[in-house]
């Protein structure tokens, strides 16, 4: 005869606080274990997209350089459908996409996958954005006096990508939007405070500073007369006919003037490319009709 009491469990077993998470770990385990690996992989494929957002502050903090150029696609997607014009003419993009290829290949960020782009805009202006993503105006174009003018911007554009200002902002921003949560930033307000702070983006001191050293850098090692970047700022600088679009995103003051001086007259350089006034402003009058 089997003695029942012997094999009989006390009620206040399954009260215990700790029996129903121990069966939901045992559950889970089986199914790891039992379940199909396609479903796994489903449940997986769904999943990711939710692990990916929990991180995405901390890819914005310590951002890859695939993840930059992605966000940069995605800005670049939005400034050239709603907000630039870009000028459609074939000379005159491969022209400044020669141009930059040269400089990039000799900036802080060699490895970087750039493009360059020529939005159609007669105001004096040029910027950057993430991924290697440079923009520069027609008006731009005319206004710089030999190649080694506009070189010098377009190095100056890719210091700040070197140095990774647009990240710095766009995180800064983050925070004190109160967009940045525990939960992570939605790759859509990622987007969105990018394209804004394309167009309105603040300069810092520091970081036009900074861009101006990897500017002259890359400049230098391109083999550019350094004596571009001066020229251009100081052109700007006493235009009378109100103050340029570059200025006023890129404030070109005295001071950076004379830092620039001062880098130049600390480590002369013998390049002299891009000098030659005549010949770049017959071929950009031509390109740009």
């Amino acid at each position: 005869m089997i003695n029942t009491k012997r094999f009989s469990i006390n009620p206040r077993f399954f009260r215990r606080p700790w029996f129903y998470p121990l069966i939901s770990i045992v559950v889970a385990l089986f199914l790891c274990i039992f379940t199909p690996i396609t479903a796994r992989a489903i449940d997986a494929e769904r999943l990711l997209p939710l692990i990916l957002q929990g991180v995405q502050v901390i890819q914005l903090s310590n951002i890859s350089p695939r993840q930059e150029v992605d966000l940069g696609k995605q800005i670049n997607k939005q400034l050239v459908s709603s907000q630039f014009r870009l000028y459609r003419n074939s000379a005159v993009n491969d022209y400044v996409t020669q141009l930059g290829r040269r400089l990039a290949a000799n900036s802080d960020r060699p490895d970087l996958a750039y493009t360059f782009q020529v939005i159609d805009d007669d105001s004096i202006n040029a910027f950057a954005t993430l991924g290697g993503f440079v923009y520069v105006n027609t008006g731009l174009l005319k206004t710089a006096e030999n190649e080694a003018e506009l070189a010098s911007v377009i190095g100056h554009e890719i210091g700040h990508i070197g140095g990774k200002h647009l990240v710095k902002q766009m995180r800064q921003k983050a925070l004190a939007s109160g967009l940045a949560s525990a939960a992570g930033l939605d790759r859509n307000q990622a987007v969105g405070i990018g394209v804004d702070l394309a167009l309105n983006r603040p300069r810092s001191r520091d970081d036009e500073f900074d861009a101006d050293k990897r500017g002259l850098r890359t400049l230098t090692r391109s083999g550019y007369a350094q004596s571009g970047m001066v020229s251009f700022m100081q052109k700007l600088l006493k235009k009378s006919s109100g103050t340029p679009s570059f200025l006023s995103t890129h404030p070109a003051t005295s001071d950076r003037i004379k830092a620039l001086q001062t880098a130049i007259n600390a480590q002369p350089s013998s390049g002299s490319t891009g000098l030659d006034n005549a010949n770049y402003q017959a071929n950009i009058k031509a390109l740009l009709r």
